[in-house]
């Protein structure tokens, strides 16, 4: 065969330590970003607190008020920086995943300009996110199912349940990351290995299996136990003694396999960090004036820093081994400050758009709640979904009806009757106030609420309204009545 001489273009992307810098910042929440300034102060001596500093004070302006301009002139910045700005942020997410270590809790990389001290991450709570990626960074497993594994775990509910579908974990992957749904649910079903057994489940009988299915297969009743969580789980919470008597086993068997069954745990996610009181710093407060709801970040989570004027004259004097030195402090000074403005005006710029788009939560309650995704948010303000995903990451908003996580404001839809959408968390609003208005002799199961849900408007179906009852601990029917 002849050789020939090919020549090409591509394109590769490169991460600057400032813009790895500026992604770091935006994961971290409060407590951690304090800790983070601390040891910046501490180990940087060009750096100092900024008394005149005004940026914690910053307001967000109603829509209207806004130069038309503002977006444009924010994520430009000064052309003479090389700082991250907004526009560089969303090129990240388009990465092959080896800047893994930019993580909050990171991969293990070690270094201590990349990742968190030791004091960072012992200072929060541990998660059940965090203890699933503890597991995984100690699993060998290729990089591309590890980054499947990684949208699975940001994926799990509070009770370690996987409530969304496959196909949208597959859409929330890594450009890079061509997974099928096959899969998917091979990485999935690794993850349900984890500790706590039965995590990453669908649904209360594959949590119980898992769990039935780790358990020595010498343990007396286990094959009824496994049979009942198989086959029987919704007879078993309504008719127990017809069921041993349909099933033809003796009292004494299924009494025991039901106890084996009590002995598990339905809710794994829960196992993880009960002990551990959480307190939350809002990172933003969100009021009523004038008629129209404003944004102000909480100064406490938007330190204003500033460059020592002394030593910034001594930089640029000095020369030899201390003028590198120096300078070299007085870059990552300048980084610091410019990531730290880029994340305060993220944050505002997320929660003034939550606060617009949710302000008929604010003004009616849960029942008012409207569908939002990530990527309304993203196109509105101007980055990329993967930014406001950060940014939004154990982030608080302070409101008249309570203290929010950011991501309790994003909700998916299902459609009315009348052509529009009702987010998941109205309808669960609905749900708990048909509950607590029935009566309680005659509780409304789960399809009576679906047929009442539809008379509304809503079209629900009877297995939705049971996986959003369970998902509030509400009881099932029988049970509430037993209970009224």
């Amino acid at each position: 065969m002849k050789p020939a001489l090919k020549l090409g273009v591509s394109q590769q992307l490169s991460l600057t330590p400032q813009l790895r810098q500026a992604i770091r910042l935006l994961q971290l929440s409060a407590v951690e970003l304090e800790i983070e300034i601390r040891e910046a102060l501490e180990s940087n001596p060009l750096l100092e607190q900024d008394e005149s500093g005004e940026d914690g004070d910053a307001e967000a302006l109603p829509p209207e008020a806004a130069p038309a301009d503002e977006r444009a002139s924010a994520a430009a910045g000064d052309p003479g920086d090389d700082a991250p700005h907004g526009d560089d942020l969303p090129e990240w997410s388009e990465d092959t995943g080896e800047f893994s270590f930019d993580r909050p809790r990171g991969s293990g990389s070690g270094t201590d300009a990349e990742g968190d001290s030791l004091e960072a991450r012992t200072a929060a709570p541990q998660s059940l996110a965090d203890y699933l990626q503890w597991q995984l960074n100690l699993t060998p497993l290729s990089a591309r199912d590890r980054a499947i594994a990684e949208a699975l775990i940001e994926s799990l509910d509070e009770d370690g349940y996987l409530r969304d579908p496959l196909e949208a974990i597959r859409a929330a992957l890594d450009p890079s990351v061509h997974a099928s749904i096959e899969e998917i649910e091979a990485v999935r079903h690794r993850l349900q290995r984890f500790d706590p057994p039965g995590v990453a489940s669908r649904d209360l009988r594959e949590c119980l299996l898992v769990q039935i299915g780790q358990l020595d297969p010498g343990t007396p009743h286990l094959e009824l136990a496994r049979d009942l969580a198989d086959r029987h789980l919704e007879l078993l919470a309504r008719e127990q003694q017809r069921l041993a008597g349909r099933l033809g086993v003796s009292a004494e068997d299924f009494a025991g396999a039901t106890a084996l069954l009590r002995g598990l745990n339905p809710r794994p996610g829960n196992a993880v960090g009960e002990a551990i009181t959480e307190y939350v710093v809002p990172d933003a407060y969100a009021a009523k004036h004038d008629g129209r709801w404003r944004v102000r970040l909480n100064p406490s989570c938007t330190p204003s820093l500033a460059v020592n004027r002394d030593y910034e004259r001594m930089a640029a004097a000095s020369r030899g081994s201390d003028g590198s030195y120096l300078k070299g402090r007085l870059q990552e000074a300048r980084w610091l400050i410019r990531s730290l403005a880029q994340r305060g005006d993220t944050l505002l710029k997320v929660a003034s758009c939550i606060v617009r788009q949710q302000s008929a939560f604010l003004d009616y309650g849960p029942e008012a709640m409207r569908p939002l995704t990530l990527r309304e948010v993203a196109d509105e303000i101007g980055v990329h979904e993967s930014t406001v995903s950060r940014i939004t990451t154990r982030k608080y908003l302070h409101t008249p009806r309570g203290t929010y996580e950011f991501k309790h404001f994003f909700s998916v839809g299902l459609a009315t009757s009348e052509g529009g959408e009702a987010s998941a968390t109205a309808i669960r609003a609905m749900i708990r106030k048909l509950v607590e208005e029935e009566s309680a002799t005659r509780p409304m199961s789960d399809a009576a609420i679906a047929v009442e849900l539809n008379r509304r408007g809503i079209a629900v179906a009877r297995r939705t309204v049971a996986k959003y009852r369970e998902a509030m601990n509400i009881p099932a029917s029988s049970d509430r009545c037993r209970l009224g």
